[in-house]
Formats: structure tokens, C-alpha cells, sequence
């Protein structure tokens, strides 16, 4: 086993064995991208967006280490943006090969990279009003609405343990993640030079337990894993806990006559929302405001979700089947038109409002934010992880000024996290998931997470699996399995 850094990973002309280059969400949680190089192929896992600085951000996602026209294909676990967001660069820079996914994937993706398109267009028509006034120059979005459609026609979608051949002596299964609707676990089988070896990419791991999805299929025969560790030192609260907690939060800002700001993933994060708002109605523990799902995505989203009740877990599936639409309420509102969003501007009255993004780096969030951040009256209401620089961290960690569209806005209204909503696996999770994967574990490298994260749940696996050798790779870096 060999680990090294590498300036630019273009040696096509290296012996074999098999190689792979940790590109992006090593010791941070964006812009997950891994090239690996085996029998004369190249394949693509992970092609997302990084989210951070500005500046850095958009330098790292403009530019690739390798020559997109090189790769063969590209295999996706989940359409999340920081696991998706860059494809339409990719294909726009020279990739012409298969984007192979899940079809609930393929689905949910189509409909993310072209809102993200429409994001950054609508951001960078705001941000260069701002610049002609103060005499910036002006600034492009990363790609168009026409790239990402056309990265779109490339997804190949694929069923859940349903083996396929990728390149040359390397075949792919995915296995149920319980990340999001149709996330996956990406085993690759591979043969080169007379040997065999199983590959296993995590992807990113749900909870278990979901109250929509099922739970994350164990996978066997490993020699090697590759591990997500968002939360490899943290353990989240248990979901009846933070369902009590929204429910107290919520009532207490209506009682007081405030509007309920929450930033969440139009993808999973928010169908489990309006899920347990709906049961907490039902219930009768939160009086009938109105709520406003705000977000086109968001709603694309939803529609998705009901085309795709394979993926739910049983109870999701015959609540669906018998009772009602899980995602649906009298008083629930889901608005797409921009007009119908300002005019939430205008509301006096106690609402409940869901918004992306859940970082709150774009969309119509920040625009809720800066309406609503100054008045004490007000919660902005975290239900899902923020990577680091993020608006949304700086929030939560308690700043009392942040900047919204380059303006500086002071923070006066209530701000709360619960991390129990969230789409990943905590600590002790994470370690019953390793546990559950069968097979050798001659290595495991361990990625995406904050770089605290990564190297405390590395440390956790290397007493928890001695005989394995356990990395914590630095972007760039590159491990050749011999």
C-alpha cells in the first residue's frame, strides 16, 4: 500500500495496479470527487460542488486535476449537490462517457443540477446589480441551465443489486445507503493482473431507522472500504427527542407571535420535515399555521419522492398506500412562483416557512434570512449539518453579524440547531455500519468530514479494526492498492 500527493493526477502511462486519487471531501464535507485508475481506465466516483469561501470555492470547482475527456464513466451515490454539482463542468470540459446511478438518483438529479443552474444565474444577476454600483466587475455563474441539461442526458439509472460492468474488469453494485431517496453504497468487483478485489464506497450513510427510508443494506467480501465521517466524533440526539424539541421551539415562537425560519435540503431533509410536522398536527401538539414550503426544488422534489415509494421503509410505504400523502397538510403550502415568495414578505402573522438551502449558501433562504434575522420575535431553525465557513455554520455558532448578499446584517432573532434530522450517521452509528461490513478490510480510508471528524473516527476504526490499515487522506493524495 502506498500513499502519496500528486500535483496533477494525468499519469496515464503508470503500471498497474489499481490507483485512487482523493480529489475533494477529504478532511472537509464538499466537493466529494475520487478518480480512480485500473486496467487502463479511468472512472469517476463523485463529482459535487465545493461550498465554503467564495473565492476558493469557485477556484477548486472551475478547475479539475485531470483531463475530464479522459474519463471513461462516472459513478454517482446520491444526487446531493456536493456529491453531484460539478457534472455539468465535467461534461461541459470534455466528458462524454455514462453517469451511472440510481434511478431515483437519475431523478432527483435532474431536476437539482438544473435548479442549480437557475440558482447561480438568478445569485449572479443579484450579486452584479451590487457590483455595478460599487464599479466591480461583473461575475459568470459556474455553468447554464443548457449544461446542466445536457449533463442530465448522460445519467444512466440503474436498480439496487443489480451488477453492471463499468470498464475493463470492474463491475459495480449498488446497495440501499438510507442517505436520501435512491443513495447508494458503490461496491466495485475488480480483476486485474490475475487478482480479485471488492471496493466499498459508503457513499454517505443514513441513521437506520428513517421515518421515511429503509435502513443501509450490509455489504460483504470488502478488502477495501472507503468511509464518509461527517459525524465520526459526534453522536446526534434520538429522533423522539428532536421531534419533542421542534415541537417546543415551534410552539413557544408562535406563542410569542414570530415566524419560524428553517433552511433545509429540498432533498430528504425536507420531506422528513413536513413528515413530522404533519404527524405532530395529526397529533394535535401545534396549533394550524400556515406553513410554506418555498422552494421549487423543494416541490420537484416531493413529486419525486411519491414516484418512488420503493425506496420508502414499510410503515412510509402503507401510510402512503392507506392513509394520506405523508407529504401533504390543509394548511401546507408549496410555492414555486418567485412572485408568491416576496409576497411572504408581507406576512404579519405567525408561518412557519421552509426554505433551501440548508447551508444556506444560495437560493431563497438567504432571502428569508435577511427579511427576517433582525426581529427577536423570529427563530431560524437548523435541522441538518452546515460545513464549516458556511453561512449557515456561522450562524449557528452564534455570530452576531453576518454578511447576506455582501451586506452585513445583524443577528437578533432566536437561533437553533437540532442535528437529529440529520440525513447521516452519527459516531456510534457509523461504527455499528463498519461492524456490519463483512470481509477482509485490508484498509479503509476514511472521508468526507471536517478534518476533526475525520482523523477522531479514524483513530475509532484503528482500535475498532487493528489488523486493517486505516488512512485519513489529504486532498490530492493518491493510494495505489498493491
Amino acid at each position: 500500500m502506498v500513499i502519496e500527493a500528486q500535483d496533477d493526477a494525468t499519469d496515464l502511462q503508470r503500471p498497474i495496479p489499481m490507483r485512487i486519487s482523493f480529489l475533494g471531501a477529504t478532511r472537509t464535507t464538499t466537493g466529494s470527487m475520487y478518480l480512480i485508475e485500473v486496467n487502463g481506465s479511468r472512472i469517476l466516483l463523485e463529482c459535487g460542488l465545493f461550498q465554503g469561501r467564495r473565492g476558493e470555492s469557485i477556484e477548486k470547482n472551475q478547475k479539475f486535476p485531470f483531463d475530464p475527456s479522459t474519463v471513461e464513466a462516472v459513478i454517482l451515490s446520491h444526487a446531493h449537490i456536493d456529491h453531484s454539482g460539478n457534472l455539468p463542468n465535467l461534461c461541459r470540459q470534455g466528458f462524454q462517457g455514462n453517469i451511472y446511478c440510481t434511478f431515483a438518483t437519475r431523478d432527483l438529479a435532474s431536476i437539482m443540477l438544473t435548479d442549480s443552474a437557475h440558482i447561480q444565474k438568478y445569485d449572479v444577476e443579484f450579486v452584479n446589480k451590487k457590483h455595478a454600483k460599487k464599479g466591480l466587475p461583473p461575475v459568470d455563474p459556474l455553468y447554464s441551465v443548457e449544461e446542466a441539461e445536457k449533463a442530465i442526458r448522460q445519467f444512466v439509472g440503474l436498480n439496487y443489486e443489480r451488477p453492471f460492468l463499468v470498464a475493463n474488469g470492474v463491475r459495480v453494485t449498488f446497495y440501499d445507503a438510507g442517505h436520501i431517496l435512491g443513495s447508494a453504497q458503490v461496491a466495485l468487483d475488480v480483476e486485474e493482473n490475475g487478482k480479485t478485489f471488492r471496493y466499498l464506497f459508503s457513499g454517505d450513510i443514513g441513521r437506520g431507522d428513517h421515518l421515511i427510508l429503509r435502513n443501509p443494506v450490509p455489504v460483504e467480501n470488502v478488502d477495501y472500504l472507503q468511509v464518509e465521517s461527517t459525524y465520526g466524533n459526534r453522536e446526534h440526539e434520538t429522533m423522539p427527542n428532536a421531534r419533542q424539541e421542534v415541537c417546543d421551539l415551534i410552539q413557544k415562537t408562535i406563542k410569542r407571535g414570530g415566524k419560524v425560519i428553517i433552511p433545509a435540503f429540498s432533498v430528504g431533509r425536507t420531506q422528513t420535515l413536513v413528515y413530522t410536522l404533519h404527524q405532530l398536527y395529526d397529533e394535535g401538539l401545534l396549533p394550524e399555521v400556515p406553513i410554506y414550503v418555498d422552494s421549487p426544488l423543494s416541490v420537484n422534489a416531493t413529486e419525486v419522492f411519491r414516484l418512488h415509494p420503493e425506496c420508502f421503509n414499510k410503515q412510509t410505504y402503507e401510510y402512503l398506500m392507506t392513509k394520506a400523502n405523508p407529504f401533504g397538510m390543509s394548511h401546507l403550502t408549496y410555492i414555486r412562483e418567485v412572485e408568491h415568495s416576496m409576497r411572504l414578505n408581507d406576512l404579519k402573522d405567525s408561518a412557519i416557512i421552509i426554505s433551501a438551502s440548508g447551508m444556506c449558501e444560495g437560493g431563497r433562504i438567504r432571502h428569508h434570512l435577511k427579511n427576517n434575522i433582525g426581529n427577536p420575535d423570529n427563530l431560524i431553525l437548523f435541522i441538518g449539518y452546515c460545513a464549516e465557513n458556511t453561512l449557515g455554520s456561522l450562524l449557528v455558532s452564534g455570530r452576531k453579524k453576518v454578511n447576506i448578499f455582501g451586506e452585513a446584517q445583524a443577528v437578533y432573532a432566536e437561533v437553533a440547531s437540532i442535528d437529529s434530522f440529520s440525513g447521516h450517521a452519527d459516531r456510534s452509528e457509523l461504527i455499528d455500519y463498519v461492524k456490519r461490513v463483512k470481509g477482509p478490510l485490508k484498509s479503509i480510508f476514511v472521508v468526507h468530514g471536517e478534518e476533526d471528524q475525520s482523523l477522531a473516527f479514524g483513530k475509532t476504526l484503528q482500535d475498532l479494526k487493528p489488523d486493517s490499515d486505516v488512512y485519513v487522506p489529504h486532498r490530492g493524495e493518491y493510494v495505489d492498492l498493491v
